[in-house]
């Protein structure tokens, strides 16, 4: 399993970069109506980062629509595969670099945080937090289930239950606005369920 500090899990980038064609054409439908309901809560040229873009689809849309955009990931294939086919700026990054403050009206983090170890989410979700501006808007989308695993291939997952990311998103001063859930088929070949998240950064009043 991965170690603690918010490392990276060489195992699950090498699975990424040795398979970013066949993920990129697995995820490719991205304008779907909750990337399009993030979009609309958001201004005209509103900041966003895509967090874990992966081949930056989700960006490429996000960017048609009038915003602009911050694309990482930690995978270098990943990254390369998004700015040759969108040239959209994506740089590769792991989850704790991402430290700054009062910079993004919005982050989408669809798919991504699922691969931190669970003992770092507190953390990861506190520093994205710092990152937003007030009252900026916060999509996290997470597998359902419990503990930790690798699937076949090879890539680590941290699992929850919808009230775990509750709890976790409210300790980290996120106030909930929608959850929804289904299920989806993975780069293994499984289906699986899932739960999504808009949460708000919550103002803080002296």
């Amino acid at each position: 399993m991965p170690k603690s500090k918010n490392s990276i899990d060489q195992e699950t980038i090498a699975v990424y970069d040795n398979q970013a064609e066949d993920y990129a054409a697995l995820t490719k439908d991205t304008a779907n109506e909750t990337l399009l309901a993030f979009i609309q809560r958001l201004a005209p040229k509103s900041y966003v980062l895509d967090l874990g873009c992966g081949p930056a689809d989700a960006s490429a849309t996000m960017r048609r629509h009038g915003l602009e955009v911050d694309p990482v990931d930690a995978s270098a294939e990943m990254v390369r595969l998004a700015n040759e086919r969108y040239d959209i700026g994506a740089r590769q990054a792991a989850f704790s670099e991402i430290n700054s403050a009062d910079t993004y009206d919005g982050v989408w983090a669809s798919f991504s945080l699922l691969h931190a170890p669970a003992e770092d989410l507190p953390k990861i979700l506190a520093a994205l937090n710092v990152a937003l501006k007030p009252e900026g808007w916060f999509h996290l989308t997470m597998k359902l289930g419990k503990g930790a695993t690798r699937d076949k291939l090879g890539r680590f997952y941290s699992y929850y239950s919808q009230e775990e990311l509750a709890t976790h998103l409210t300790m980290a001063a996120f106030d909930i606005k929608a959850v929804q859930t289904g299920e989806a088929l993975s780069l293994a070949g499984v289906v699986e369920p899932w739960i999504m998240f808009t949460s708000q950064k919550k103002m803080h009043y002296i």
